[in-house]
């Protein structure tokens, strides 16, 4: 028995979703903690693709119960949307799904306000998705944010929307020159989704810890990755809540002794989307190789991902904060074909050697890669289900990592479907309570 966390170990788009649906198998609850509807995460089952942006990725497995944590910030179309496209696909959403009444609501003025200040900002612009994700965390930090428990409380939900559209529309008219919202508008348009979203609303922190208490397997989902972490990624070029493994009690509402591993995916390359520091980016051709080949392109905005060689500095880094006892690789096949590989196993700034990820923006913007280069294979890889089936260049790309990280390499992805992977080790199999 086993409560495992799944995070990304790179700036997210590692590809936890097919690990999340891997792993499913072994647990009886899926529990998302933290992130908003600016995530994708893609699975491939028989052919099909699926691309779920707030529910769990569990909700592709029927027996199984999914949970969306407190942490996560909601917008209830778009969930609402998301419920429905999987059924009209088969798939059972129905009592097998729970939201936290402590979940905050997006906004529409949460979106507004999003665009608005990444246009103001110009070339400093963040990168956001637009989703209305920062500003909903902003307002659930100052104490001004509307949960979904108060779609519950219509009366509750009205005070608090008229009082924050009083300062909204002043910003919106006033700062950004754009329109204002009308209060009984939203209001409307808010409890219509009441009545959909009625049914599957929970405390789930009371409901998880019980589930927890009769000895159910737990598998925590994380949404983006470790280095776009608000507190330990590349600040400011972050998303706006803890994506580390921390996040998991915070985001659910339940204590650390009850977390038994901790699973970090990571790419046999690294990609980051929107802007922020990259030592390791190939701008150029082979970049754009490595784009192309691997699909980098978001599941949530279709923006082209910026690809480079794997950056063990930055990966050392979330095994420690996250403390990592697992290592999922994806996206093996992707660096097939290459005569030589290479992997930044330092930094050079100003001549000095750096082998921990500095915590200053403008360091960090000026580091060089250190490179260690290893011999390719010229064999696919595509496919494969067991390591010694893998070409022996292959075998030494990861044993190389793994001897970087200190940490085994427990699972490889071969390919994009459910079953083109290597499972070394499975976590809920290997720990026991």
């Amino acid at each position: 028995m086993a409560n495992i966390i799944v995070v990304g170990a790179q700036w997210g788009d590692e590809g936890k979703g097919k690990i999340v649906d891997l792993l499913t198998n072994d647990a009886d609850v899926v529990a998302r903690f933290q992130g908003g509807p600016n995530a994708g995460h893609t699975v491939v089952i028989n052919n099909e693709k699926f691309i779920l942006h707030l529910i769990p990725s569990g909700i592709l497995h029927r027996d199984k119960i999914c949970i969306i944590g407190n942490g996560v910030v909601v917008d209830p179309a778009e969930l609402i949307a998301e419920m429905d496209g999987l059924r009209q696909r088969g798939i059972s959403v129905d009592k097998n799904l729970f939201l936290s009444k402590n979940a905050h609501l997006i906004m529409p003025y949460h979106k507004a306000i999003d665009r608005e200040s990444e246009k103001a900002k110009g070339k400093k612009s963040i990168g956001t998705t637009g989703r209305g994700i920062g500003p909903t965390y902003v307002d659930k930090m100052s104490r001004a944010g509307i949960r979904v428990a108060d779609l519950i409380e219509p009366d509750t939900f009205r005070e608090k929307l008229v009082s924050n559209l009083t300062g909204v529309n002043y910003i919106l008219k006033n700062l950004y020159k754009a329109d204002g919202f009308d209060a009984d508008a939203i209001f409307h348009e808010y409890m219509g989704y009441t009545e959909r979203l009625l049914p599957f609303i929970e405390d789930t922190a009371v409901f998880l810890n019980r589930l927890i208490d009769d000895r159910k397997k737990v598998l925590f989902e994380g949404a983006q990755g470790t280095l776009l972490d608000i507190d330990h990624g590349t600040y400011p070029y972050v998303t706006s809540s803890n994506a580390i493994a921390g996040g998991a009690c915070t985001g659910l509402g339940i204590g650390p002794t009850r977390i038994d591993g901790v699973i970090g995916v990571m790419k046999a390359y690294t990609t980051r989307v929107g802007s922020g520091p990259f030592p390791t980016e190939l701008k150029e051709g082979l970049g754009l190789s490595l784009r192309e080949k691997g699909g980098e392109y978001g599941a949530t905005t279709g923006r082209p991902r910026r690809c480079g060689w794997l950056d063990v500095v930055s990966v050392k880094h979330s095994v420690m904060i996250n403390g990592l006892t697992g290592i999922a690789m994806t996206k093996l096949d992707v660096l097939d074909g290459l005569d030589k590989i290479r992997v930044c196993v330092a930094y050079s700034y100003k001549g000095k050697r750096i082998e921990t990820m500095p915590i200053e923006l403008k360091i960090m913007e000026q580091c060089e890669p250190i490179y260690e280069e290893l011999n390719g294979w010229n064999e696919s890889t595509i496919g494969i289900k067991d390591f010694a089936s893998l070409p022996q260049k292959a075998k030494d790309y990861i044993k190389f990592i793994e001897g970087l990280l200190g940490v085994g390499i427990d699972i490889i992805s071969t390919g994009q479907k459910r079953e083109e992977t290597i499972i070394l080790k499975n976590p809920f199999r290997e720990y026991k309570r």
